[in-house]
């Protein structure tokens, strides 16, 4: 089933990313994180505040993504003119919509926005405790270009390694 990728704009359309991050954010990571690292995350990240920021302040552009009328996610990245590249920033599929393969079908529309604005590459940053989001990325040709540990506030940090693909 092909993945429909509707943009978000409106405050009605920034508070639904938000409950959806949420929802998935408390359903995904508590066993890779503390809850209490969880809740800070979607505060400081996820929250219609920050979401709002984002794309009004900060250039990044949201995705929900649906397939067959239903949304079953979403996603945000940020053009980095100064390096020629694609942030992508979040992808996050309900529990039920995983292995369906629509991460794959998200990566190809990012690849195709990557050949339109004549990106060379796209990375993200992956928890390193998230194997199997890992294997997904290293299968789909993105390697691991760095390893880092940021300190994001609360005594909390991210421990992500960068991974990154170019595009032809």
């Amino acid at each position: 089933m092909a993945l429909e990728f509707v943009p978000v704009s409106s405050d009605e359309e920034i508070d639904q990313v938000a409950r959806m991050a949420d929802e998935i954010w408390h359903e995904y990571w508590p066993g890779m994180l503390s809850y209490a690292q969880v809740d800070y995350m979607v505060e400081k990240y996820q929250s219609r505040q920050a979401i709002t920021k984002d794309i009004r302040e900060n250039g990044y552009l949201y995705w929900m993504m649906k397939a067959g009328g239903r949304i079953v996610g979403y996603t945000g990245s940020h053009i980095e003119k100064e390096n020629n590249r694609l942030f992508i920033s979040k992808i996050y599929l309900y529990s039920a919509e995983r292995g369906k393969g629509y991460a794959s079908e998200l990566l190809r529309f990012y690849e195709d926005f990557c050949r339109e604005h004549r990106l060379s590459s796209m990375y993200l940053t992956v928890n390193k405790y998230n194997e199997m989001g890992i294997r997904a990325y290293l299968g789909k040709g993105f390697s691991i270009i760095e390893s880092t540990v940021t300190s994001i506030g609360q005594g909390f940090v991210m421990d992500d390694y960068i991974m990154e693909k170019e595009v032809v």
